[in-house]
């Protein structure tokens, strides 16, 4: 999965462990979910990281939602579930990585 990641150009916050922001495991570093987006730190200054392109999570049966022992995230429109590493969402009757 491609994955964008533009700089963001005034985050004058630092995100760490007790900054109060939920934080995301994304493959080789941790994603911070801010005003409806993902910030990550990178050479000293903060990427917004998203995803690039609509990949389907394959062969996901658990159905995500309120109860279900997954960490939400508000992420523009919709809610994502943290779950095992990374991030899915619904999307069009099945769920996709974010």
């Amino acid at each position: 999965m491609t994955t964008l990641h533009h700089e963001h150009p005034v985050h004058e916050h630092t995100h760490g462990e007790d900054c109060g922001h939920p934080a995301v495991p994304h493959g080789d570093h941790v994603d911070y979910a801010h005003d409806g987006h993902l910030h990550a730190e990178h050479n000293g200054h903060w990427d917004e990281c998203e995803p690039g392109a609509h990949t389907t999570h394959q062969g996901h049966e658990h159905r995500h939602g309120p109860g279900c022992g997954h960490e939400s995230v508000t992420h523009g429109d919709h809610v994502d579930y943290v779950h095992d590493g990374h991030r899915h969402a619904a999307h069009d009757g099945h769920w996709d990585d974010h």
